[in-house]
């Protein structure tokens, strides 16, 4: 009895958030072992599909990059990063394509219908909802640097989005963007996955990572910041506490709120069920990120 007690209240606790944020928008950057450890995916998904059941509107975006990287070296390449951004020539978009379209995508859509939900890959034809063009980054002296096929996205299809969220379905996108010339570009999955929540307006953007969100000390993860302003994110990047891998999805999450969406979190997603415990608990589990009070 007592334990069935103890259930009714946290679905109690939970139904103040389920009336809020009902047909609201959330994106969910899928990366990390929350995608490479089955049964961590598994609980990610038995919560997108909670969410949905609940009528809250989930978006997924997700990346590849270790299923990328065992591709390559299957097929004797060598993987080629600079500033955090994935060398993509001809051959390696072939494999990125491949991996992200049909292996990934193509799974998290399966394992989403299993659980009861439904889901489709936008990515194909008349569904594909990223837009881009390259993306230059600047080298030590200031000048372009070509990456080959990478591409930062200037153009979202929302009205797709949204019209697949209201007919009950979980959009699944891949960190690939149609670029000018009509060819695929490589989109680093945590800047497209801010995109997203950007141009939609999302109610809020969720990073799953390794990590339990953003440390005072990355040596002490007693130090998690649960919740953390804009102007505070930025201080820690110049003083090099919030550094490497990290960066972009801050990053992502300041440009995120700076387009009018309203919280953004980095979380664990190797804890299983994290989304819910972060979205429909008082306490959370990771770190919130919002803008500073005017």
């Amino acid at each position: 009895m007592n334990d069935a007690i103890r259930k009714a209240e946290v679905l109690i606790e939970a139904l103040s958030y389920i009336r809020k944020f009902r047909d609201r928008i959330t994106v969910i950057k899928l990366g990390g072992s929350a995608m490479d450890e089955t049964e961590a995916l598994q609980a990610t998904l038995q919560d997108v599909v909670f969410m949905e059941t609940v009528g809250m509107r989930p978006v997924l975006v997700h990346g590849g990059g270790k299923a990328i990287d065992r591709a390559m070296a299957r097929s004797g390449l060598v993987p080629k990063k600079i500033q955090g951004r994935r060398v993509t020539d001809e051959a390696t978009l072939q494999i990125v394509v491949q991996v992200l379209r049909d292996e990934v995508n193509a799974e998290i859509v399966h394992r989403i219908q299993q659980l009861g939900g439904r889901a489709i890959g936008l990515h194909t034809g008349s569904l594909r909802a990223l837009y881009g063009e390259k993306l230059l980054l600047p080298d030590d002296k200031g000048e372009p640097l070509d990456l080959g096929r990478v591409g930062k996205v200037t153009r979202v299809d929302t009205d797709l989005i949204r019209n697949v969220c209201s007919a009950g379905v979980v959009p699944v996108i891949p960190s690939l963007a149609v670029g000018e010339d009509g060819a695929w570009l490589n989109v680093n999955a945590d800047t497209a996955a801010a995109a997203v929540a950007a141009h939609l307006r999302a109610e809020k953007l969720v990073f799953l990572t390794d990590t339990p969100g953003l440390l005072r000390d990355r040596r002490d993860p007693g130090s998690l910041l649960s919740s953390i302003t804009a102007s505070q994110c930025r201080r820690l990047i110049r003083d090099r506490v919030i550094e490497e891998g990290m960066i972009p999805k801050v990053e992502g999450c300041l440009e995120a709120l700076a387009a009018g969406v309203r919280k953004t979190h980095i979380i664990d997603g190797r804890i299983r069920h994290s989304l819910l415990l972060e979205i429909y608990t008082d306490q959370g589990i990771g770190t919130e990120i919002v803008l500073d009070e005017s």
